[in-house]
């Protein structure tokens, strides 16, 4: 399960910036909240650099059973299997907000890679720290129990452990999606969550869901 939060590169190098500049190839693109970017099994022939919104990838089983596998916001990559011969998607990507991308060509952006050293590196980076980040979840799924899982989440979704200071707030995503990236039912997460809620680890207003740094003692405690 990969996360929705990103390695940040600390130059000043903006990869959505040098992106449009390599020709035709690159695309600007929109989708709607709920839109479907591309489904599992899609020919894979484009990389995607998400620059604004919330994106949500997961697989489904021939059993059709969905797993979400990952929320990506502002600054990921995505689709990079394109460049390493993988010629189907392995996975759907759904656009949970509205979002902006880039749509690149999976040519161009081999190019862009020989050719822009700090965007190699930045791209690199990336890739390493999601790698990291599925050896962590797989780690998690073994050996912590549902409700760890759920607390690491949050804190997770919510940027805790980044650089600069953590959202705090996680909007647009359910209790249902929450249950497939734990891997256990809905109705645990509700009760987990109702938990969370009176021990002051979370709250609800308009705005969304507010995770605070208390939650980490779920995380801690043995």
């Amino acid at each position: 399960m990969a996360s929705a939060s990103t390695a940040r590169s600390k130059s000043a190098f903006d990869p959505g910036a040098f992106l449009v500049t390599i020709g035709e190839a690159t695309k600007p693109v929109l989708f709607p909240k709920k839109q479907t970017i591309f489904a599992q099994g899609d020919p894979a022939d484009a990389v995607f650099y998400l620059q604004t919104g919330k994106i949500k990838l997961s697989v489904l089983a021939k059993t059709g059973r969905e797993a979400t596998i990952g929320l990506l916001s502002d600054g990921s990559f995505f689709g990079e299997g394109a460049l390493a011969g993988q010629k189907l998607r392995m996975y759907s990507a759904t656009s949970m907000t509205d979002c902006a991308a880039l749509r690149i060509a999976k040519k161009s952006m081999l190019q862009a890679l020989h050719r822009e050293h700090k965007f190699s590196d930045l791209f690199v980076g990336y890739l390493l720290g999601r790698n990291i980040r599925y050896e962590e979840d797989l780690v998690d799924q073994l050996f912590n129990s549902s409700e760890k899982r759920l607390a690491r989440i949050l804190l997770l979704l919510a940027h805790f452990g980044n650089e600069g200071q953590p959202e705090s707030v996680i909007s647009s995503i359910s209790q249902e999606t929450l249950a497939e990236m734990v891997g256990t039912t809905r109705s645990r997460v509700s009760f987990f969550m109702n938990r969370f809620r009176k021990l002051g680890f979370v709250d609800y207003d308009s705005k969304g869901l507010h995770v605070h740094s208390s939650l980490l003692n779920i995380v801690l405690h043995d």
